[in-house]
């Protein structure tokens, strides 16, 4: 049961947000913040007033059928009645509760991804290069903005590693259930006996970080420039645009050299440092907050097998939840992406609500 001076202060701060809203006298930044604001307690305060007025109506409906002399068809109507506020008062509840979760501040940041082959050599190149298509894929049915920041091919089409960044609405929410190995098993085209070969890609999605949310020092990196070279050890360009960044206290390093241009070589470099960093502090704050977190969904924890890729048998199966879709080909191209991805959100939701 949610205490009700915990809804009762949703209801006065939804009034008190509308107030200030048509005064008038707000700045422009500080308007929009409210509106924001405004705007996600309008999805739920409805619920928190039929919550709030719950008892009283219940008492009412109870009155009518313990009336000795009241109608029978009367008393029907009011059992009837009863038995749906009922189911509508643990609806709202559920809601309520899901609403007062503490929030992920990270869920509504733009993401960048990386993709990497695992074991499994050529194979497990085609098969991130797979991942990459349906990244490609999912972004742009939900029309995101994908944009390649780091590529590094492979024979035969395959990948050994991509990284990008995707920006549109609530990415990180939507693709942070993808952090972790994902396993493929089909016949490769080289096996001439069609046996099933196993390989692997770890995927890491990681939020965007803005310069606001991470404060680094210059004096804390150490940029190293040098000529970018290609497979084979070719040299791609004659000047040394290729930047390696290390950030010295932790030690992480971000090497860049797709672009010609030493300057959009670090600016790639630091969107990239800047993620990872940001992503270390909030596992550490996890770490700190929920020493004993056993829920895997959601973690990002890059060693997990997640989801494994059947393709004789045309399905899909996501391990953290035991889920099966025998869709493969639909899942790949995007269609089935987000069945997956609900069931996953609502486990996790499922899990928070348990812990209240």
């Amino acid at each position: 049961m949610i205490p009700q001076k915990t809804i009762e202060e949703l209801i006065i701060k939804h009034f008190k947000l509308e107030q200030d809203l048509s005064s008038g006298k707000l700045d422009k930044k500080l308007f929009a913040e409210k509106s924001k604001e405004y705007s996600d307690l309008n999805d739920i305060v409805d619920s928190a007033k039929k919550y709030i007025s719950y008892d009283k109506d219940k008492v009412e409906l109870e009155k009518i059928f313990n009336d000795q002399n009241a109608d029978k068809e009367l008393i029907k109507m009011a059992h009837s009645e009863l038995e749906s506020l009922k189911s509508q008062h643990e609806q709202n509840e559920k809601k309520l509760k899901l609403f007062l979760l503490p929030k992920d501040e990270a869920d509504k940041k733009n993401a960048i991804i990386e993709i990497r082959a695992g074991t499994g050599g050529l194979e497990a190149s085609l098969f991130a290069a797979d991942l990459f298509k349906m990244y490609e894929k999912v972004s742009h049915k939900k029309r995101w903005s994908l944009e390649l920041i780091s590529i590094s091919k492979s024979e035969a089409g395959g990948l050994k590693e991509v990284i990008a960044s995707i920006k549109g609405t609530n990415i990180y929410s939507t693709l942070k259930y993808e952090s972790g190995v994902h396993r493929v098993q089909r016949v490769p085209d080289t096996e001439t006996q069609g046996r099933v070969h196993t390989s692997a890609a770890t995927v890491a999605v990681l939020p965007e970080a803005e310069e606001v949310d991470l404060k680094i020092n210059d004096s804390d990196l150490r940029i190293d420039v040098f000529r970018a070279g290609g497979p084979g050890g070719q040299s791609v360009n004659t000047t040394d645009s290729a930047v390696r960044i290390t950030h010295i206290p932790t030690g992480l390093s971000v090497s860049q050299q797709d672009e010609k241009s030493q300057h959009k070589n670090k600016a790639k470099g630091m969107k990239i440092l800047r993620a990872r960093l940001y992503e270390l502090e909030r596992s550490r704050i996890d770490q700190e907050r929920s020493a004993d977190r056993k829920s895997k969904i959601g973690t990002g924890d890059r060693s997990e097998r997640i989801r494994t890729y059947n393709f004789p048998q045309g399905r899909v199966t996501d391990h953290r939840i035991n889920l099966t879709l025998h869709k493969l080909d639909e899942f790949l191209e995007g269609e089935a992406f987000d069945e997956i991805i609900e069931a996953l959100s609502l486990k996790a939701q499922e899990e928070s609500l348990s812990k209240l």
